[in-house]
């Protein structure tokens, strides 16, 4: 009887094992890896004061939103001094049409009298030679038009070029004023905030970082004899950790493979796997909330 109790006892523990070994998915995998996400460090193209940062960890930001804004209040006045510039050359136009009034009605003038005089010669009560003159003056105000209206073509045309530079640095002024606005560039999460508002911000400084965590990617490692037994495209399992010896199971699909191989990473604990040449391979899993950046998990394919 006291060695019968013996045995129980002594089988107890490997039922235990093999209990929670079998019935909790701890079983053998086939590679495992961390997860990590494509993170994008957003960072200002002006330079000047953060009037508006709108940003904090773990908040949530669309595509194209406006997060932040940089002082523009010298931009804006650059801007308004350049439109009265343009302003004053142009009210140095000359007005066309007045100017050529005056001649238009010397030449109506003009041809009112030569109809009169060609009445007059038709009546045998005036000389033709009045008529030559009345000719010649016509001719001379036809020229007369002709190059006050050139001139003042000319002239006009000459202020309006004095403007184009002008306007080009009115766009760039705009571009500057455009580039002072801090844009969301993607659909994510905010990882990290580096930059407060009020703070002076230059060019290429980094505000903060972002990722899109509705898609993680597993990064995993196999040996060289599993290379042959996967594909891209190929549908695994992801298990990673739920606590309490749990773990939960998603679906993923393999979208890259490492064409080189290289060491095991020194997160793998085993010395004798790391000695070990590997590839990667990178398996993408829709994310439902639970998974994390740098958290471990297991492939089975």
């Amino acid at each position: 009887m006291k060695q019968t109790r013996q045995i129980r006892l002594a089988i107890f523990p490997l039922l235990l094992i093999i209990f929670f070994g079998c019935g909790n998915g701890n079983g053998k995998f086939d590679a495992s890896g961390t997860f990590e996400s494509e993170e994008i460090i957003v960072s200002s193209e002006a330079m000047g004061k953060l009037v508006m940062l709108n940003v904090e960890e773990g908040m949530q930001l669309k595509q194209n939103q406006l997060v932040g804004v940089v002082d523009t209040l010298q931009l804006y006045l650059k801007k308004k001094q350049l439109e009265a510039t343009i302003k004053a050359v142009l009210s140095k136009q000359p007005d066309i049409a007045a100017q050529l009034a005056i001649i238009e009605e010397q030449i109506k003038t003009a041809s009112t009298e030569k109809r009169r005089i060609e009445n007059l010669i038709n009546s045998n009560a005036a000389a033709t030679k009045i008529l030559d003159d009345i000719d010649a003056q016509l001719e001379l105000l036809d020229r007369q038009y002709q190059a006050t209206k050139s001139n003042l073509s000319i002239t006009k045309q000459g202020l309006q070029n004095e403007t184009y530079p002008l306007l080009a640095q009115i766009e760039q002024i705009e571009d500057q004023i455009n580039k002072s606005k801090i844009k969301n560039p993607v659909d994510g999460t905010v990882l990290t905030r580096y930059a407060k508002q009020n703070e002076i911000t230059t060019n290429a400084k980094a505000l903060y970082k972002i990722a899109d965590l509705s898609t993680m990617t597993l990064r995993a490692y196999i040996n060289g004899d599993q290379l042959g037994g996967i594909k891209l495209g190929q549908k695994v399992k992801v298990f990673v950790d739920k606590g309490n010896e749990e773990q939960k199971e998603m679906n993923g699909e393999i979208y890259w493979v490492s064409s080189k191989a290289e060491f095991t990473p020194k997160t793998i604990q085993s010395k004798d796997e790391r000695a070990n040449l590997v590839y990667a391979i990178k398996v993408r899993v829709n994310n439902d909330g639970y998974l994390k950046i740098g958290m471990y998990g297991e492939v089975r394919f």
